[in-house]
């Protein structure tokens, strides 16, 4: 019989052994999924977040963000939401745990056991360190600067709720869409635009410039923002205006707005503009332009359609 020494016998267990160690551990890398292996993001702070297992116990705090749940098939797991989540009609029957513009009531807020709750950059940061400190977990859905950003925040909130699938389609639905949009402008003629966010003082309204999505919606119509050289949201004098002459005109127009084409056309000073002497003023509902779900496809039709009406007949 073949005689081993006693060192070589040690040797070859200690091969053994470490092969068996990492068959375990290759084994377990290969056979598991992202589900087993826990949900890892980063928020549009910068923040990573951990779930074990798709969040079903679900707090909103922007209306974006509860529009985008419900049009995933998530609705069923929003427990509370803010006041302003308006949209869909079912998120009426959610609880309301106050207003991110005014107070959250962060004990019902608590009482509610949410195992996750979403945030926007509407959330100031006292809101969001009193969440934090209250022991919640909290992710921030970023504000999308284009339609593939759009899509991103889609995808993960489909990830953190458990409806991947339906996030998917969605997502597939709308790029349809927006296809089907761009096929119809491509080839205009450049058009000057001005957006108005807020008209409550027609001697200096707010407007938005670069780096906003509104921007980005005008030129995706085959538009030119007028003021595209300022920053984000300003305001602009009527001076500055009349100067730029933009050739169509288009608002924001909701329960919250003042402003309607009557009164923008009868504005003192305004006659000069050359929109308002072709009549070219269309108003889109602020809560397909100024919120960040997916009717932003909407708002972005209601602008391509406003500024090159001439490819839609």
């Amino acid at each position: 019989m073949l005689s081993v020494p006693r060192s070589r016998l040690a040797w070859m267990a200690m091969i053994l052994l470490l092969g068996l160690s990492l068959a375990a551990c290759s084994g377990t890398s290969r056979g598991a999924t992202p589900e087993a292996l826990g949900i890892v993001v980063n928020d549009g702070l910068g923040r990573e977040l951990t779930l074990a297992a798709p969040a079903r116990r679900i707090v909103s705090l922007a209306p974006s963000n509860t529009e985008i749940l419900f049009s995933i098939g998530a609705g069923g797991q929003v427990v509370g939401r803010d006041e302003l989540s308006d949209y869909p009609a079912e998120a009426f029957n959610v609880t309301s745990v106050g207003s991110v513009y005014g107070t959250i009531n962060l004990e019902a807020i608590v009482a509610l056991d949410p195992d996750l709750v979403l945030l926007s950059e509407l959330n100031p940061a006292e809101q969001i360190a009193a969440l934090e400190n209250a022991g919640l977990t909290t992710y921030l859905v970023p504000n999308p600067l284009d339609f593939e950003d759009l899509y991103a925040n889609l995808s993960t909130i489909g990830q953190l709720a458990g409806h991947k699938e339906e996030a998917t389609a969605l997502t597939a639905a709308l790029r349809q869409r927006v296809a089907s949009i761009e096929a119809q402008v491509v080839g205009t003629s450049p058009v000057r635009v001005y957006y108005e966010v807020d008209g409550s003082n027609p001697l200096a309204p707010w407007t938005t410039g670069r780096g906003t999505f509104q921007d980005y919606l005008v030129a995706r119509s085959g538009g030119v923002n007028v003021v595209s050289e300022l920053d984000g949201w300003a305001q602009i004098s009527l001076e500055k205006l009349i100067e730029l002459d933009p050739q169509v005109i288009v608002f924001g127009a909701g329960p919250y707005v003042p402003t309607t084409v009557e009164s923008l056309a009868s504005r003192d000073g305004w006659q000069d503009i050359t929109a308002l002497a072709k009549g070219a003023i269309y108003a889109i509902d602020t809560n397909w332009i100024d919120r960040p779900g997916p009717r932003l496809v909407d708002a972005y039709e209601a602008m391509a359609r406003a500024i090159h009406p001439e490819a839609f007949e």
